[in-house]
């Protein structure tokens, strides 16, 4: 199987001063994430050390870059998939974890379930993973914009990565710090499987991005999935989820996709969306914040 590699940086309004950074950081994610597929590794540690590069990066809201909730904190929530046993595993709400996709990856590999808050950390701590003071994790930009209550365009929404391994595994990860002056506590779609993402082998693997509220009730990663499964190539599949969720709640909302044949899609109704992939036949990673050109269907 050939490896392939999509990571987005979110569903979100991109300023013409971030353009640049939001291309370079999903640029430097997916090629972190293409050299282990490159070298014969698997698709979870690809998606890890891609989404670990955009939690590490304050341009996304993820990790380092996330948003700050009501009380000036950030607690973030992240999750991983695999598409071979469906195995999974999520945290949510938790705080002073550099990089929640790994804990995400480390629960999914020790027994599938959700752990939020003070559980989550706990597990990242008798775990050996990498715990920070949590003001470590609040960066100036983002202070200035929690106590001026300024309207966030460049910091919203969910970062992802689907990957394909030369094994034929597909999988999955979503990481966010959710929504600026969120309550405390509250957990969005990223960390719930069939929203924030799927990873089935036997059609393909999808991460989403969006509104919460929104992607929740449209089990938008199923309902990408689901559309995979009916035949049709990612593209359309991705086209699909993004429609049904317009037709049916109000919001902003994208997807990436990849099938069982390592063919990718993508599709998004914000006004742009960071985008970045890689296969063998490319010298290095294609990379967008506008769906200037549309794939061709093969």
């Amino acid at each position: 199987m050939r490896p392939v590699i999509i990571v987005h940086g979110g569903a979100k309004t991109i300023s013409e001063d971030k353009e640049s950074a939001n291309y370079s950081g999903c640029r430097a994610a997916a090629e972190a994430g293409w050299e282990i597929l490159r070298q014969g590794g698997s698709a979870i540690e690809a998606v890890e050390a891609a989404v670990r590069v955009l939690e590490s990066d304050q341009t996304f809201n993820a990790g380092f870059g996330s948003t700050m909730n009501s009380e000036g904190e950030v607690e973030v929530d992240a999750a991983m998939m695999e598409g071979e046993t469906l195995a999974w595993g999520a945290v949510g709400a938790i705080q002073g974890v550099r990089n929640p996709i790994s804990v995400a990856r480390r629960i999914m590999e020790d027994k599938p379930r959700f752990l939020v808050a003070r559980s989550g950390e706990r597990f990242a701590r008798e775990h050996g993973l990498d715990i920070c003071p949590k003001a470590d994790l609040v960066s100036e930009e983002q202070y200035q914009e929690w106590e001026q209550e300024a309207e966030v365009l460049d910091r919203s929404n969910t970062v992802g990565c689907v990957a394909l391994d030369t094994n034929g595994n597909l999988v999955a990860g979503t990481s966010t710090g959710g929504v600026t002056g969120q309550p405390q506590g509250r957990v969005g779609d990223t960390a719930l499987v069939g929203c924030g993402l799927y990873a089935d082998n036997r059609f393909g693997a999808c991460s989403t991005t969006g509104d919460g509220e929104s992607v929740i009730p449209v089990v938008l990663a199923k309902t990408a999935i689901d559309a995979l499964a009916d035949g049709k190539h990612p593209e359309e599949a991705a086209k699909h989820a993004i429609a049904t969720l317009q037709d049916r709640v109000e919001g902003e909302a994208g997807c990436i996709l990849i099938d069982r044949e390592g063919r990718i899609g993508w599709a998004y109704n914000s006004q742009e969306m960071a985008i970045a992939y890689m296969t063998e036949d490319m010298t290095e990673p294609a990379t967008f914040i506008r769906k200037d050109q549309p794939l061709a269907i093969a």
